[in-house]
């Protein structure tokens, strides 16, 4: 006894609208969905595909239950009549291949008539394929496999460049994890050691082209050791981590870098900031640390933490350096910390000669003696 043939439109077959949607994710199996009214044209191709264990035949008889049979069913390729009560088989053509998920399914064209317009229209409409019906069983048999060979390999192909893409969408944001880890302090969130450095050189050029200032924040938790003595390298973490927080809101300009130098010392590199500038944000910084009141009982300066700071500032030209900008604003932390902490000092001007001058102090340069 021969497989009967699975309606979307009528369960006569006794196959419900649910178990369509089952049967069409089958992977085992691939879907012919055959549109014509004519029943003996559906019993004819029924028992052209019954020993085809690979195809499954599902019927529509309705053209209006077409595409939303075709959209349950996911056919591989469709088996569609020209001539159909109530409705033009062009016209189901164009709606299928205006359809996203059908817009490439293979259509092979069933016609009554081998008319040449007839072929034409339907091939420029989207038709993959064009017979005469009835056809024959071996013909049909070759064309159905053909187009699910070529359905299935594309759909394959799509699914293997979208299955990159993702991969690659996913690869770009690892890499750019990867590359926000290579510059951000782990425990502060705040650039890093290498960050500070590359953006210190790059400001130092761009400065020097235009001839504009370049200032440096060194600064240093007061008495950091004792902090962590009294209340432990947990307790340490999470005030580094406080103070951070607290430089970064008040340090507003995008081109203003704030990061961690090194254990509890930090830096801001101000581009286009002269030295008055540099020191309004020392003030800004060191009460902006003053104000978490994160309890210090080992300081010596205040029952809170507090900051000491170093202020360098010059405008980059020959004969200076970044080397020198960060000594003299490790000179200015070194200074406040010699008067009592909980302050800024400022680095004294560092001489820049100027372009024109350069020979003359070239000429100038071996007369100088070591204790000068």
């Amino acid at each position: 006894m021969l497989p009967r043939v699975a309606s979307a439109c009528d369960d006569g077959f006794g196959m419900t609208e649910g178990s369509l949607s089952d049967r069409g994710k089958e992977g085992e199996k691939q879907v012919v969905l055959l549109i014509d009214d004519q029943a003996i044209v559906a019993e004819a191709i029924r028992r052209m595909l019954a020993d085809q264990p690979d195809l499954e035949l599902v019927h529509c008889a309705d053209v209006a239950r077409a595409l939303p049979t075709a959209r349950e069913v996911r056919p591989s390729v469709v088996l569609q009549d020209l001539v159909m009560p109530g409705a033009d088989g062009f016209t189901l053509v164009r709606y299928f291949r205006a359809d996203p998920q059908m817009e490439n399914v293979p259509i092979i064209v069933l016609s009554s008539k081998e008319e040449p317009r007839d072929k034409s229209r339907a091939f420029e409409l989207g038709a993959s394929d064009y017979l005469v019906k009835i056809p024959d069983r071996i013909e049909l048999l070759a064309r159905i496999r053909a187009h699910v060979r070529s359905f299935t390999a594309q759909r394959e192909r799509d699914e293997a460049f979208r299955a990159l893409s993702e991969l690659k969408v996913e690869l770009e944001a690892k890499n750019v994890q990867l590359q926000l880890l290579t510059v951000t302090d782990g425990l502060t969130g705040l650039a890093n050691r290498r960050h500070l450095d590359a953006t210190l050189d790059l400001e130092w050029r761009r400065c020097m082209r235009e001839r504009a200032p370049l200032a440096l924040l060194l600064m240093d938790i007061d008495y950091f050791k004792k902090y962590n003595d009294a209340y432990g390298h947990p307790a340490g973490d999470a005030c580094l981590q406080e103070v951070a927080g607290a430089l970064k809101r008040s340090v507003r300009r995008p081109a203003d870098l704030v990061a961690r130098y090194g254990g509890e010392e930090f830096a801001v590199v101000l581009p286009n900031t002269p030295e008055l500038g540099a020191v309004t944000v020392a003030s800004a910084l060191r009460m902006e640390v003053a104000a978490l009141q994160l309890p210090h009982r080992g300081s010596d300066v205040a029952s809170h933490v507090t900051l000491s700071l170093g202020v360098a500032a010059l405008v980059p030209g020959p004969g200076a350096s970044v080397a020198g900008l960060i000594a003299a604003a490790d000179g200015a932390l070194y200074e406040a910390k010699r008067a009592g902490r909980n302050r800024h000092a400022v680095a004294p001007p560092v001489p820049v000669p100027e372009p024109d001058a350069e020979v003359e102090l070239a000429q100038a340069q071996p007369s100088v003696t070591p204790g000068e």
